[in-house]
C-alpha cells in the first residue's frame, strides 16, 4: 500500500518555517525523517506537519532548540501529536529519476511500466514524488531479462505480481493461509520451470550466434589482409598518376601567371594592331 509522504522542500513550504529553524530540526534530529531519496534528501510523514507546528510556536514563544529538545524528550509531543520515524530506521528510497538511471531506462519507460501495473511506488509525496524501495532496481532489471526472454508485458505483469508475493511470503510466512501459500509457490514453481526452458532455448541461439559471429570475424580479417595486399600492389600506380596531375597542374598555373607578363611587354613595345585593306587605301588618297 502507497504511503503518502512530504520531501523537505514540501515540508518547509506547508509549515511557513524558516530554512534556518528546520535545519536546527534537523541538525537536533527532534523529528526524524521516515526515509532518504538516493540524493540524501530526507522525506517525512504527514503527522510531521503538526510537530513542526508545534515547535514553531514554541520557538516563537522564546524556547531554544536545546530547551525545545529537552522538552520533547521529557513529555513528548501533545497526545494528539505522533512522532512517526523515531523508532524505526531511515530506510532509503529512490526517486523516478534515480531508479531511471540506476536501471539504464527512461523516466517514461518506469512510468509505462507503472500504468501497466508491472512495478507500483511504495510512496507518493503530496506534491506527486514516487518514490521506490532499493527493491526496484533488481525487479526492473529482471523485468528488461525477461523483454530479452521474448515475454510480454501482460506476462511480465503477473511475474512481477508474483515476485512482490514471494517477497512478502518470505518476510511473514503467516500472510496467506496454508492452502493459499501452496498455490502460490506451486504457480511460481511452474513459471521457473518455464523461464527454463526459455532460458535453455536462449543459450542454444547464443551459443549458434557466437559460432557465426566469430566465424565471420576470421573471414572479415582474411579479406581486410587480401586488400591491404592490393592497395600496396596499387601504391605506386596511384603515385605516379598523382605526381602527373601535379605537375599538369603545375604547368597551367605558371602559364596563367606569365599572361599578363606577355601582355605587358606587348604594351610597352608600341606594337598596334595591323591595317586592313580598306584604310590603306584612305591614307593613299
Amino acid at each position: 500500500m502507497k504511503k503518502s509522504v512530504i520531501l523537505r522542500d514540501e515540508l518547509i513550504k506547508r509549515t511557513g518555517i524558516a530554512i534556518e529553524l528546520n535545519s536546527e530540526i534537523e541538525d537536533a534530529k527532534i523529528i526524524k525523517p521516515m526515509g532518504l531519496t538516493d540524493e540524501k534528501i530526507p522525506f517525512y510523514s504527514e503527522e510531521a506537519v503538526d510537530q513542526v507546528n508545534y515547535i514553531k510556536k514554541m520557538s516563537d514563544l522564546g524556547y531554544s532548540m536545546e530547551e525545545i529538545q529537552k522538552v520533547i524528550k521529557k513529555v513528548g509531543f501533545p497526545k494528539n501529536l505522533s512522532v512517526p520515524g523515531n523508532k524505526d530506521t531511515v530506510a532509503k528510497h529512490l526517486t523516478v529519476g534515480d531508479l531511471a538511471a540506476k536501471v539504464g531506462v527512461s523516466a517514461r519507460t518506469l512510468k509505462h511500466w507503472e500504468e501497466k501495473g508491472i512495478i507500483e511506488a511504495d510512496m507518493r509525496s503530496s506534491g506527486g514524488f514516487r518514490l521506490y524501495s532499493e527493491v526496484h532496481v533488481y525487479l526492473c532489471n529482471l523485468i528488461k531479462d525477461l523483454q530479452l526472454f521474448g515475454y510480454s508485458l501482460e506476462e511480465i505483469k503477473r511475474i512481477s505480481g508474483e515476485f512482490r508475493d514471494f517477497l512478502i511470503m518470505e518476510k511473514n510466512i503467516d500472510i496467506y493461509s496454508p492452502k493459499v501459500t501452496e498455490k502460490k509457490l506451486n504457480v511460481m514453481s511452474g513459471e521457473i520451470k518455464a523461464l527454463k526452458e526459455r532460458m535453455k532455448l536462449l543459450k542454444s541461439g547464443i551459443g549458434r550466434w557466437e559460432e557465426l559471429v566469430n566465424k565471420k570475424v576470421k573471414e572479415i580479417n582474411v579479406l581486410n589482409k587480401k586488400n591491404e595486399k592490393r592497395l600496396k600492389e596499387k601504391q605506386p600506380q596511384l603515385s605516379a598518376i598523382s605526381d602527373s596531375r601535379d605537375l599538369k597542374s603545375k604547368q597551367e598555373k605558371e602559364k596563367k601567371s606569365k599572361q599578363p607578363q606577355l601582355s605587358a611587354i606587348s604594351d610597352s613595345k608600341g606594337i598596334k594592331p595591323k591595317q586592313g585593306k580598306s584604310d590603306k587605301g584612305k591614307g593613299e588618297k
